[in-house]
């Protein structure tokens, strides 16, 4: 590739958010546009290497729930009795908080303006992806130069994407999150045969802010298939995000800030809503409907998750987003002993590798060749339809009387906070708040009785407890079953034969 030099102007990069008020605060102003520096004067060197095809391995987790050492049924007729025991005191016994939404890097809202300042320049690469008719994808330019790129290139344009004009990719890359634009133009030249592909992308240690940067890499890869080889707007953003990096054995690492639960009552600004992955909660809501109750269960339990979708992904990344947030716990402690849940976002067949060695996680692909591949997941989403070839998991398939009335409460309570938006004008509250919130108190209610029958002198549950859990006292047996195996958590669980109920 000819090296050019441009003097294109530097494009915004940056949606501010707005100063996250009190819930008694009026609404915040609108945001502001963080306008960068001039370009600078001379476009880098393109690298004009291909990366390799397959992707970098990521690290596998360890943990999980463990094997109980005692399960056992008691004999008598009209009784079924789980006996989950763990080689811990009695109670919960656990020793560390787990809050799944700020303290595990999700775009969680009523984070201060302190934090989100000290989140600021956490960008570590800048990459530019092109399609070429005989090399396939390939990373033609990166800042920096010597940065480990290895299966970008097919993480950043997503398979089947030639037969779309554009979209937006999340994905995960080893410890780092991505965020890559991809645009599609007809060009007449047989060369390319009749199409121009590229996708411009950042890699992050977190994915929080990244939906920021969104506007800004949209223009960039328009730009780059109108303008080939002129880098100069991505050699400025890069100079003014990047991370401050500190070597160590292992590479280069960058410190993030510690996540601290803030007030939750804001008023988020429209614009956030169409590019933050937060701001897709009533969607997802639509589009699954009832189903959202089967999905909670299966990411509080820590299974495997893989979403199949044709392009465009990247309203599928949301709903990856969305089913991660349906496990929020904010009582300390739980979850010491299962696997982190953190999204994958987009894979591919180059990720096979990592997905194999994961013990837990959510992801979406548009490669219909994982359906087959059911050693990799637990529970396969092909649009609404929710499958899994796993007969232990097959009960939690069916909707049953307390799930339906769940779902009941949550679309009461969404129209009631659409009514209040409508006739009050309340902007103290959104939809996103009331469905994580929901999800919240649903899960701490669950686990706060659990652990205070763990902790009682008669550690035993019985179908008052599930009904006061919200759970269905037969129809939720086996899912509470697998979740005090999962969590360790060490009582006796005791419910009525259905054939004598």
């Amino acid at each position: 590739m000819v090296e050019q030099s441009d003097g294109a102007p530097l494009l915004d990069w940056e949606e501010t958010p707005p100063p996250y008020p009190s819930p008694a605060a009026q609404p915040p102003p609108e945001p502001q546009r963080d306008h960068g520096a001039a370009a600078a004067e001379k476009s880098s060197q393109p690298s004009g290497r291909r990366a390799a095809t397959s992707a970098a391995p990521g690290a596998g987790r360890s943990g999980g729930g463990g094997v109980p050492t005692a399960v056992t049924y008691s004999p008598t007729r009209n009784r079924t009795a789980v006996v989950v025991s763990r080689d811990k005191p009695s109670g919960c016994g656990f020793d560390r908080p787990e809050l799944f939404g700020p303290a595990r890097g999700l775009p969680f809202p009523g984070i201060t303006a302190r934090e989100q300042r000290e989140e600021r320049d956490q960008i570590v690469a800048v990459f530019v992806v092109t399609f070429g008719s005989r090399s396939g994808n390939m990373v033609e330019w990166c800042l920096p130069h010597d940065v480990n790129l290895d299966g970008v290139e097919f993480k950043s344009m997503a398979s089947g994407s030639h037969r779309i004009s554009s979209d937006f990719i999340y994905f995960r890359k080893g410890s780092y999150f991505g965020l890559a634009c991809f645009a599609n133009m007809p060009v007449e030249s047989e060369l390319e045969r009749g199409a121009r592909m590229k996708s411009v992308g950042i890699l992050s240690p977190s994915y929080t802010l990244l939906y920021r940067y969104m506007h800004f890499l949209e223009n960039q890869v328009r730009h780059q298939l109108q303008c080939p080889g002129q880098y100069s707007p991505l050699e400025a953003f890069y100079e003014d995000k990047k991370a401050v990096l500190h070597p160590t054995g292992n590479g280069l690492v960058t410190s993030l800030p510690t996540w601290t639960l803030a007030s939750i009552n804001r008023c988020m600004h429209p614009e956030m809503k169409i590019t933050h992955p937060a701001g897709c909660m009533s969607q997802f809501m639509q589009f699954f409907g009832e189903q959202i109750m089967v999905l909670w269960k299966f990411v509080l339990l820590r299974k495997r998750l893989l979403i199949f979708s044709p392009p465009p992904i990247g309203v599928v990344c949301y709903r990856v987003y969305c089913c991660c947030c349906l496990a929020n716990v904010s009582i300390p402690g739980i979850g010491v002993s299962v696997p982190e849940l953190r999204p994958f976002f987009y894979v591919n067949i180059a990720d096979i590798s990592v997905l194999e060695t994961e013990l837990s996680y959510v992801a979406c692909t548009t490669e219909k060749i994982f359906e087959d591949k059911k050693e990799l997941y637990d529970v396969y989403i092909d649009n609404q339809n929710v499958k899994t070839h796993r007969s232990r998991l097959q009960p939690l398939l069916r909707l049953n009387a307390a799930d339906k009335e769940k779902y009941r409460k949550l679309s009461e309570q969404r129209q009631m906070l659409l009514y209040s938006q409508e006739v009050d004008e309340d902007c103290t509250a959104n939809e996103e708040d009331l469905f994580i919130l929901f999800f919240m108190e649903l899960n701490n209610r669950i686990f706060q009785t659990l652990c205070e029958v763990a902790g009682s002198a008669d550690p035993t549950i019985t179908a008052d407890h599930m009904r006061a859990m919200g759970l269905d006292p037969q129809g939720d047996r086996s899912f509470l079953e697998d979740l005090l195996e999962v969590y360790g958590i060490d009582v006796t669980l005791v419910i009525d034969n259905l054939c004598c109920s």
